[in-house]
């Protein structure tokens, strides 16, 4: 069997969230349905994560296998990308280590949410739009916080089937570009829904309902009751993973 990452990117708004689930139509689910018409074989993939409802990828990984190697991958991204949905876009597909996970080999992943204080029909669907002043700067001391702790249960969304809810937080910080207010974090893994709930909760300190000593007993506490209400999905960007380089050391 020969493995293959999958880079892509999506507009997640018409779809419920990344993997398969009876309920909804999901991009994992479309990009399976048109990996299987072209390679003429049923074709699961396994994603680096698992985006909610609402959420975009400028950048998502997933892997998947086939019997022999593909000898035309950019003819099969071209035919992929006729096929798929105009939300859906595939970047490259390139052979790895048979071993390789797109998931648990990740060394890290980054994503950007997006603040606007005005109305904007171009930017208004892509980001959540407050009203009033927010202290940005307080809110970048709080999120400077993140650095001390790896338990972040209080940003998990409850009664998930993970084993730990530890995670190491590299960057974390807000920056003005044009219009928009930008949070950028990264790290080594993240829990569902806890980006969102990060910016919810840093959002109730620029608005002065919490402090940043506030904020840090929240993380303390380990409680999801205890953080802000989670951001609009919306807003939020899968925008970078990492890789270790060996796992592309292929030869056929």
């Amino acid at each position: 069997m020969q493995r293959y990452f999958l880079y892509l990117a999506y507009n997640g708004t018409r779809y419920h969230g990344w993997q398969v689930q009876p309920n909804g139509v999901t991009v994992q689910e479309r990009i399976e349905e048109a990996l299987t018409l072209l390679l003429r074989r049923e074709t699961t993939i396994v994603g680096a994560g698992r985006t909610d409802a609402g959420v975009h990828a400028r950048l998502m990984v997933a892997h998947f296998d086939t019997e022999d190697v593909l000898q035309d991958l950019q003819g099969l991204v071209e035919k992929l990308n006729r096929v798929l949905p105009s939300d859906i876009s595939v970047y490259k597909i390139v052979p790895v280590r048979a071993d390789a996970h797109s998931r648990f080999d990740a060394l890290s992943r980054t994503y950007r949410y997006y603040l606007i204080d005005r109305k904007d029909p171009f930017f208004g669907m892509y980001a959540w739009r407050y009203h009033g002043n927010l202290d940005f700067e307080k809110m970048n001391e709080a999120a400077s916080c993140l650095f001390r702790y790896t338990d972040f249960t209080s940003f998990s969304k409850l009664h998930t089937d993970v084993k730990t809810n530890n995670c190491r937080i590299m960057k974390a910080c807000w920056k003005k570009e044009n219009d928009l207010w930008v949070f950028e974090i990264k790290a080594d893994r993240f829990l569902r829904n806890m980006v969102r709930a990060i910016v919810g909760t840093l959002y109730d300190v620029g608005r002065g309902r919490l402090s940043v000593g506030d904020f840090c007993r929240v993380i303390e506490d380990k409680n999801r009751c205890k953080a802000g209400t989670s951001a609009p999905g919306n807003a939020l960007f899968l925008v970078n993973i990492e890789y270790p380089e060996e796992i592309f050391d292929v030869q056929f």
